[in-house]
């Protein structure tokens, strides 16, 4: 396997100028796993020159931080904008009072230097596209499906706290385990992520639920005390028992559903692990009769608060609350007329329906129950089809607000989305009532009674 040309260039080059450089990190893990390289758009470098001495060389590049890492822009052929090569100084470092980032940089010449102070022992070998360097084993744990911390453990941990989140990153993402040495260190540690960025929490913790084992990701940090400093919210679940349709408790469901969440959306999978949140504190306990009545609506409040906490946008926050506050829609043949399935669509939005079945099929699965989709989903899944056919939305109307407006002779304003809102509620109920002449002639009716 071969380096990228231009990755051989930049190594060249600094080769060239008297000083070492190796590619390390991503690149190297997947030099070992055999992956195509070539297609990897995130590449960092490790060199003995310093960032002064790495801008003579690439006098396009940018040094903006204290860390030593200078910025080498590179722009693929046929890419829209060019990459960033991250290339950093070989280090060494003092204490880490922010648990996150170091107190004082320093450089060295060293490379063992350096490496001795990374997380983990696979991401402690570099490669210059001739020769590997491997100086804590790391290539073994590789091939044993290992992450093992570099050194002590305490320490790695104490020293950047978000390392502990890496690590069952990494034991999901590669489908390898944590060495039992550094999974008790986790546990011991786990306070230590009060001490770190809700941001940088918050996109470890995304890139675990979007990992090929999301569930066991989830237990990892149940069992390792991580979870209650991400989600605490998710433990007054723990132990408690639902109803007659469901075989395990409220925490373990969400596990559950997690798992068989079908879709590779994120978002999609954080709401369904999250979509039972508020059923501890909705329960009206009465044993295998229990009930639960509101608790998706409760819990859309509630997960828009621990998103809010976590930093997700609003966009984001929409959506994972959108479909938990509707997951508990329902749908049975010969019960619900196309008006329902047109007003369920109307209220979930038609490009929100997918990923609420998918929640639906994961919260079935995840209940105990042996089929994924019954008739029932797939007959809705078809009458969806068809009613999109349909207007669902005010945009679909065959008026807008300027003919509102026009017509009642009012300015912008909330009367305006009241109209239009109405018109909808009725082509909801008929669409072949979607027509200019019968809605002009609905809004100067409508008129005659507006507030």
């Amino acid at each position: 396997m071969q380096l990228p040309r231009f990755i051989k260039n930049i190594i060249k080059k600094i080769n060239d100028a008297g000083f070492e450089a190796y590619t390390v990190g991503g690149a190297v893990k997947n030099y070992l796993s055999g992956e195509d390289l070539s297609r990897l758009d995130n590449w960092d470098l490790t060199t003995s020159a310093t960032p002064e001495e790495l801008l003579k060389i690439f006098p396009k590049g940018r040094y903006e931080n204290k860390f030593g890492t200078v910025i080498v822009p590179y722009k693929k052929k046929g890419a829209k904008k060019p990459m960033d090569i991250e290339i950093t100084t070989y280090r060494t470092e003092a204490t880490y009072s922010d648990k996150r980032h170091p107190d004082k940089v320093g450089f060295t010449k060293n490379l063992k230097e350096d490496l001795k102070r990374r997380d983990f022992t696979i991401n402690a070998i570099v490669w210059d596209g001739k020769k590997l360097v491997d100086l804590f084993s790391g290539q073994e744990d590789f091939r044993n499906r290992i992450i093992k911390a570099v050194g002590n453990p305490d320490e790695r941990f104490r020293e950047d706290a978000l390392r502990m989140l890496r690590a069952i990153r990494f034991a999901t993402t590669y489908q390898f385990i944590i060495e039992n040495a550094t999974y008790k260190s986790i546990k011991k540690n786990a306070k230590l992520l009060q001490r770190i960025s809700k941001e940088r929490i918050r996109d470890e913790f995304m890139k675990i639920i979007a990992s090929d084992a999301p569930a066991q990701g989830m237990l990892y940090l149940h069992d390792t005390g991580l979870l209650e400093y991400i989600i605490p919210e998710l433990k007054e679940g723990i132990g408690i028992t639902q109803n007659w349709h469901h075989i395990y408790t409220i925490f373990q469901h969400c596990i559950l559903s997690l798992a068989y969440c079908p879709s590779s959306d994120s978002l999609v999978r954080l709401a369904t692990f999250l979509h039972d949140i508020s059923k501890p504190e909705t329960k009206v306990d009465l044993g295998k009769r229990s009930t639960f009545h509101g608790h998706q609506t409760v819990g859309a409040k509630k997960v828009n608060k621990i998103m809010e906490d976590l930093k997700f946008s609003n966009k984001e926050i929409y959506k994972v609350t959108h479909l938990i506050k509707h997951h508990m829609f329902y749908y049975n043949i010969g019960e619900i007329t196309d008006r329902g399935v047109r007003r369920l669509l109307s209220r979930v939005g038609k490009e929100n329906m997918a990923d609420l079945i998918d929640l639906r099929v994961a919260d079935r699965i995840g209940s105990g129950c042996p089929k994924a989709k019954p008739y029932k989903l797939i007959d809705l899944e078809r009458r969806i089809v068809e009613a999109q056919r349909q207007p669902l939305s005010v945009k679909m109307l065959k008026v807008d607000g300027y003919d509102v407006m026009n017509i009642l002779k009012i300015k912008p304003g909330p009367k305006v989305g009241k109209v239009l809102n109405q018109l909808l509620e009725e082509v909801l109920d008929d669409p072949k009532r979607n027509r200019k002449r019968y809605l002009k002639k609905r809004i100067k009716e409508m008129g005659k009674t507006l507030d």
